[in-house]
Parts: structure tokens; sequence; C-alpha cells
């Protein structure tokens, strides 16, 4: 018989074996090679189409694509913010040195290789979680709040209206101004003092500008950046970067709430967003929108971040110390006087974590190294260059009366909560009495800061009294946990008696909490001293008639815009609504810097302040006049010491009186 041929298959070669380990690397170095030209790829075509606008939430969904941290997709998207926001401030120091600034493509194309880069790293691919119903009491919540306060935006429709609100708060000015120049100069302006001093004024080049970095570098997205001051064009924007600011605050502070407790039962959630959403409105925090603090609001929020996650610990030990790391970052670029409270509760956490942060040693290295330096940057500045702690003593600011009522009636019944919570087996509540007492405890210890320094509990004090506020908000969640719970017992009537139980107590509090914060506008808040609460006079303020000043400004503006050979003041009726015109012009021109000498420091007491303010500005002053007294005033002057007419011009523009 003839034998058999038995037939082999030839070697496999790696070419041919998808399974080969040759196989896989070069697949993956040609899907790594794909991913990081796509990185560029997207935004030359975002930005070449002018669709500029797409990258920053294809680069936020990127990064929560690559977190594992939470459990729906509304957690994983608010981390990936907050890491963003760190990395952001961070990041400023290379957009003020490199050649391109806050140009789209670059920072766009650097972020989007830096989360290739990761996914290689940590083997990591994109994937997001569903979103949860959970998710939906937070939004929806947040929603309303920005709805509602966002209010007086929508019925502004012209320059003098936007410049009306503006106006409700002086340090406004200071900050559209220098969000302006960040902008222009794609980047912190502290990096070159020199050359910041030429823009802005000189109090604002060490000023923390975390705030000023991440809305600039948003805005451009929006707008093209030009090397010109956008004058009129930036008051909107900054107005709107402002309410989106108080609504991310808003949406930390509900999802934190949420989160402490763990699973509730979907009645309770709908109370805890109600009484959360009225002491937003019923507090002082409203007031941050009023007064123009937005970068108070943003370390708030980093703040407030950082307690949820020491509350509520990440599941990943590197994911929670890359994100501790990134938070304290944020809040020291942003607003560093919350920093020495956000690091004691970071070391709160590692303290009883130890183990597993030394576990994950090399995390925790690159994180400290990075954290502490970068961190420090800002305070060190403005404590060594700019002398900020003697602020500290500063008597400015409104009564702290409402920071007291804060901190003795809301605290004190949050805390009380949470004494009767922490009997419960999950540590969590545990640690949120801890938060809470940590958030009195700085409030109180910046208060005697304040006396030991020569003066009196004032302008700190209520800045730290509103961190304080914030952390007793999320707090009531121990209070909400306390409701009774509806439960699926054996028998229709006990588990109707339950149900009923829970909903009469739990729309109970909720009325309670809406009244007595003075949202309905049946009852006084009782955490406010005024009539009406901080929220209420923003939205139901008057816009029909334009303030004075505010028309003033616009006028002024559009009639008389800035010449490079003299610095422009106004005059108008009283000095110290010269004062403000003179603030709100010098914003719109972008000549903050050139004008601070006639501005800053002077007494408000005429005639003297006018000849005070020649005698300081060095160089050609150009006075536009709008009231006939401030004529006179100038007329007089100028006959007297007839050498001015050499480098002063008067132009006349007189507006009538008939303002608010």
């Amino acid at each position: 018989m003839p034998s058999e041929l038995t037939v082999v298959d030839p070697p496999a070669t790696p070419a041919a074996d998808p399974t080969h380990p040759a196989t896989r690397r070069r697949r993956t170095a040609a899907l790594v090679a794909a991913a990081l030209l796509a990185a560029w790829l997207a935004p030359v075509v975002a930005y070449a189409t002018h669709r500029t606008w797409l990258l920053p939430p294809l680069v936020l969904l990127g990064t929560a694509s690559l977190l594992r941290g939470g459990r729906t997709l509304l957690d994983r998207l608010l981390l990936a913010t907050m890491l963003l926001l760190g990395a952001t401030t961070a990041a400023g120091l290379l957009f003020a040195v490199w050649p391109w600034g806050l140009h789209p493509v670059p920072v766009n194309g650097t972020a989007l290789t830096v989360l290739v880069l990761a996914a290689v790293a940590t083997g990591r691919r994109p994937r997001l979680p569903r979103p949860g119903w959970v998710d939906l009491f937070p939004v929806l919540g947040t929603a309303a709040l920005v709805g509602y306060l966002a209010q007086p935006l929508l019925r502004a429709g012209d320059l003098a209206t936007r410049l009306t609100l503006l106006g409700r708060g002086e340090d406004n000015y200071r900050h559209l101004a220098l969000f302006d120049v960040v902008g222009r100069a794609g980047g912190y302006v502290f990096v070159d003092p020199a050359a910041a001093r030429e823009q802005i004024v000189s109090a604002l080049v060490h000023y923390p500008q975390g705030w000023h970095l991440t809305t600039a570098l948003l805005d451009g997205h929006l707008t093209p950046i030009g090397g010109a001051a956008r004058g009129a064009g930036a008051v909107e924007p900054y107005l709107w970067w402002t309410v989106a600011g108080l609504g991310l605050l808003t949406l930390t502070l509900l999802w934190v709430a949420q989160r402490i407790p763990g699973p509730l039962h979907p009645l309770h959630r709908t109370v805890l967003t109600v009484v959360v959403g009225a002491l937003i409105l019923g507090t002082q925090l409203p007031r941050l929108l009023i007064a123009g603090y937005p970068t108070e609001v943003l370390g708030l929020t980093l703040a407030v971040a950082l307690a949820g996650l020491v509350i509520r610990p990440l599941a990943g030990t590197r994911e929670q110390l890359v994100l501790l790391g990134a938070l304290l970052t944020g809040i020291g670029f942003s607003y560093y006087l919350f920093l020495p409270a956000a690091a004691v509760l970071a070391l709160c956490w590692f303290a009883g974590h130890w183990r597993e942060a030394l576990r994950a040693w090399p995390t925790l290295l690159a994180v400290a190294l990075a954290t502490v330096p970068l961190a420090a940057t800002t305070p060190l500045l403005g404590l060594l260059r700019a002398d900020h702690a003697e602020a500290l003593a500063a008597p400015i600011g409104r009564d702290v009366t409402q920071t007291w009522r804060a901190l003795l009636w809301l605290g004190g019944l949050v805390v009380l909560a949470l004494v009767v919570q922490v009997r419960r087996s999950d540590r969590a509540w545990r640690r949120t009495l801890l938060v809470m007492l940590v958030g009195a405890g700085f409030a109180l210890a910046i208060a005697q800061a304040s006396i030991n320094a020569g003066g009196q509990p004032a302008y700190y004090f209520n800045k730290a009294g509103h961190l304080a506020t914030a952390l007793f908000i999320v707090g009531t969640a121990g209070l909400v946990r306390l409701l009774p719970t509806p439960r699926r017992d054996r028998g229709l009537p006990r588990r109707v008696a339950t149900t009923a139980a829970a909903a009469v107590t739990g729309v109970a509090l909720a009325a309670t909490a809406v009244t007595y914060c003075g949202v309905t506008g049946w009852h006084r808040g009782i955490l406010v001293t005024d009539e009406w609460t901080w929220a209420q006079r923003w939205v139901h303020q008057h816009l029909e008639q334009p303030v004075r000043a505010a028309v003033v400004c616009a006028e002024v503006d559009r009639a008389y815009p800035p010449v490079p050979w003299a610095t422009t003041f106004i005059l108008d009726r009283g000095p110290y609504r010269s004062y403000l015109e003179g603030l709100c012009l010098s914003a719109l021109q972008g000549t903050t810097a050139q004008s601070e000498p006639g501005v800053y420091g002077m007494v408000f007491l005429e005639p003297d302040r006018t000849r005070e303010m020649l005698r300081r500005t060095p160089g050609p002053v150009r006075f536009v006049v709008t009231d006939p007294g401030a004529r006179r005033r100038v007329e007089k002057l100028l006959i007297a010491e007839p050498e001015l007419h050499r480098r002063v011009t008067v132009e006349v523009m007189l507006i009538p009186e008939p303002y608010r």
C-alpha cells in the first residue's frame, strides 16, 4: 500500500499570526500613531472649520473615558472636570512661556496627546459608564438655579444695562480687566511682571489668576483672541462666565451632598435637592455673583469637590491621589485662602488611608513632587512679592453677622445631625463630621488671625465663612438621612403607612428650608440680615433704567476711545462716582495700568482729588467732563494753574442727571 503523505503546514510567521506578540506590538504601535495623529488633526480641522467650541467637550469626554472612579456618567464627568481644572491652572505656566499662548490648536493638541499617552501608560481603553437616574437630581437642580440666576443677563439688552450688572460689585471691573489681559497675554501675567505692569494695575499682577486663565482659554474657543483689548465686547462673555462658575459650584454642591449618604431613596434625593438649593439661594453664596468674586467661586468649587473625595474616596488609590493633587493645585492658583483648609482635609484622608497610599508610592511621590511646588507658586508670590498677608487685618467688607449665623445656626444643626449619624456603621458619616469641623475651625482660625494682626474679623473672615457655609450645605445630607425611609414591607397597609410618613416628613423639611431661607418671600431669610436674600437682590434688580455710572462709562467709551498720547479720566458729580466710572472706563479700554496713579489711593474730596490726579499722572491727561459742576471745577483749576494747559485736554460731554 502506498504510504499516506502527511501535509505539514509551514510555521506561522509573525505577520500571519494575529496572536503573535510581535504582531500585537505592531498593531498597538499603529493604533497609537493613528491616535497621536488624530490628536492633532482634530484641533486643526476644528480650527479650520470654525468649530473650535467642540474641542473642550472632546477633551472632557476623553479625560472622563480614562478615569475609573465613580459609578455614573455624572460622577465621571465631574471628576474629569475637576482634574482638568487643576491641570489647566498648572498648564498656565507653560502657556505663558511657549509661543502659542492660548491658541486652541496647540492647547488641545497637547491635551489630546497627553490623553493618548496616559491611555498607553495605564493600559486603559476609553470607556464611559451609562447615565444613572440619580444623575437627574443634581442636573435638574442646577438647571433650575442657573436659569433663575441668569434672568438679569437675559434682560440686559445693551452695554449700559450690562455695566449696571457689573457695577453691583466694584471688583468686577478689576476681574474683567484681568480676564481680558490674561487672554491677550496668553497665560499668567505674573510670569513676566515687568511686561504685565504695562497692561494691568499693579495690585493684580500677583493676584491668583486661575479663574481668569481658565475662562479666557474657554472663551478663546468661542471668540478669537487678539492683541488689542476687547473692550465692550468682553463684558457679556465675562458676565456669562461668572454665572457659569456659580452653576458649576451649585452642581458640585448637589453632587457631593448626594454622594455622602450612599444609596438613597428617590424621595430623600428629592428632598435633599430642594434643601441644598434653598440653602444656596438663602445664604451668602449668591453674593459672590453680585460682588464680583469669581475667583472665590472657583476656589469654593474645588474645595467642596476635595471634601467630597475625602468623605467618599475613590476605589482606586492612584486616581484618588492624582485628583487630590489636581484639586490642591487648582485651589492654589485660583483662591489660595482656602488652601490651608484643603490641605488639612487631604492630610486627613492620608491619615486614614496611608497604607494604601504607600503601596502606590510611585504615584504618591510623583503627585507630591508636582503638587507642592505648583500649589505653593501663587501663595508664595502673593505673600513675598505683594504682601497679601497684611490683608488679614483689613476692616473692609460687610457686617459679619451673616457669617456668624451660618456658623452657629446652620453649622450647629448640621453637626448635631451628624453626631446622630456617626453611630451608623458607615464611616463616611464620621468623615463628614470631621470635614464640617475643619470648615468651622478654619473660619475661626481666620478670625483669630485677623485679631492677632491688629484688626477685627471682617473681610477674610467672611470669605472663610463662605467655605464653611458651603461645607455645611453638603452636610445637610446627614439631616435628610434622618427622615423615615419608605420600605417594601409585607402587607399593603404597612407599606402605605411608611411611605406616607416619609413623604409627609420629607415635604415638611423641604418646605421649612424653602420658607426659612427666604426663597418664597413669605418669610424673611434667617441666614441673612436684610429683608431680601442675596439671590432676590440679584434677580429682581431694576434694569429698565441703567445706573448713571454705567451710562456715563458706556457713552464715554463710545465717544472717546483710548489714545496713545494721553491718559483719560472721567470727571462727574462727586468723587466716588468719578472713581467708579474711571474703573469701568479703564477696564473697557485696557488702560488700567496707565490710569492707576490717578484712580487708586486718592482722597474722595474735591477739588483736591482732581489736583492730585494731575500731580500723580505723568504725561498728558485727557479729562472727559460729564457734569456742569465738574466742568466749573476744572476751569477754575486751569485758571489758577495756567501751566497745566500744556498737558491737559478737556472734553465736555454733559450727560443728564435723571439716572439712578
